[in-house]
């Protein structure tokens, strides 16, 4: 089995790369199943149902995210009805949505897809690697295919995190910082790991936003609103060859630019 996770689509460069490079990638490795962090879909910060639609329409099966979800209020109208979008699993109970999930590809096989933040650097949350461990336990009753994101800052909690869960998951994939790193491997217990899978949108930027904006909150300290950049966009991301076990055979960072 292949599956696709794209790093962090960011704003409407974010979701172009994806509407003209995801055909290709589809045809080119035979996709079975694809995921994205769409986090920062909608104007660089939250999502839309406008937004959440636009990028179904691609062939994304499933939509994971991280601390930006709640920045557009209209998540709200959806979230608890719409069961291919995740937000962190790790948010208190009664929190609206849901942090996992389980889903079929066309052909009928069931992957469970988990949503976690991490708490370095981060707001508190509820702890990830137990609320992780919780839902690939309910998740493993149905399937052996189970992929986590890891939406945190902090690499070592991210690599931590790797090596709890290898073994009992298909795939541990970082995702936040916007910055592919070149890590990838697959664990002593099958598992397939990456620090980060990079991000979807504007390369020439600072994660994203216009090198301006950012370079004068860095230089001046003054509150400066950050627009999304428009130039050099790439698609980032990791292609996983799963095996009927559960266990990954292969990851491959790929990199791709809009011409």
């Amino acid at each position: 089995m292949n599956i696709l996770f794209i790093g962090d689509i960011v704003g409407s460069p974010g979701r172009e790369a994806v509407k003209k490079l995801l055909p290709e990638l589809q045809k080119e490795y035979h996709l079975d199943f694809v995921i994205a962090n769409a986090e920062n879909a909608a104007g660089g910060s939250g999502i839309t149902p406008k937004v959440a639609e636009e990028l179904f329409e691609t062939g994304i099966n499933v939509l994971t995210s991280g601390d930006h979800i709640w920045k557009k209020r209209e998540i709200f109208e959806i979230i608890d009805q719409e069961e291919r979008i995740l937000r962190p699993l790790n948010f208190p109970a009664g929190v609206a949505g849901r942090g996992f999930g389980l889903f079929k590809t066309k052909s009928g096989l069931k992957i469970g897809v988990v949503n976690v933040n991490g708490r370095v650097f981060m707001e508190a949350l509820e702890c990830p690697f137990k609320t992780a461990k919780a839902a690939i336990e309910e998740l493993s009753k149905e399937t052996k295919i189970i992929i986590v994101d890891i939406h945190a800052e902090a690499t070592s909690e991210k690599v931590a995190l790797g090596w709890y869960l290898d073994g009992k998951v298909c795939a541990i994939l970082g995702t936040h910082t916007h910055i592919q790193t070149a890590d990838e491997r697959i664990l002593p217990g099958g598992s397939a790991y990456i620090t980060d899978v990079g991000m979807t949108g504007p390369l020439d930027s600072v994660i994203g936003r216009r090198i301006e904006d950012v370079l004068e909150r860095f230089i001046t300290g003054v509150p400066t609103r950050f627009e999304v950049a428009k130039e050099n966009i790439q698609l980032q991301g990791a292609i996983l060859d799963i095996d009927d076990m559960g266990k990954a055979r292969s990851i491959l960072r790929i990199q791709r630019k809009v011409t």
